[in-house]
């Protein structure tokens, strides 16, 4: 039985295919994208419980991602991985900086799965 869906934005692949691997073997289905509108596409097509999403990416990242996903899903649960964040830009979401430990990301994505539900996108 799965642990929750959960979508894995990141324009790094070695980090969003070792990261899918790894949340697939502890339970949990795993949708990807490269960026945004990649996200956009899985948003819409899945009942996503979680967003794991890289803050700096190409295409439909960095302060318009977070924009969109504060306006559009203010009530989906988001965490949201970075080695580079503005001081002076306000993410409203969980923030894990990079490098993390894939254990403790897991542990803050269980954690926001047992917090009460948190609505569509």
């Amino acid at each position: 039985m799965s642990k929750g869906l959960l979508l894995i934005v990141e324009d790094e692949d070695s980090i969003r295919l070792s990261l899918r691997d790894f949340l697939s073997k502890r339970g949990y289905e795993i949708l990807v994208a490269s960026d945004g509108v990649g996200a956009l596409k899985q948003l819409l097509d899945f009942e996503v419980d979680l967003i794991v999403s890289d803050y700096r990416m190409d295409v439909l990242g960095g302060d318009y991602w977070i924009k969109f996903l504060k306006k559009y899903c203010p009530a989906k649960r988001i965490i949201i991985t970075s080695g580079f964040l503005r001081p002076d830009f306000e993410i409203p979401f969980d923030v894990v900086y990079k490098p993390f430990d894939y254990q403790d990301l897991e542990t803050r994505i269980a954690a926001l799965l047992g917090a009460p539900d948190a609505g569509r996108c």
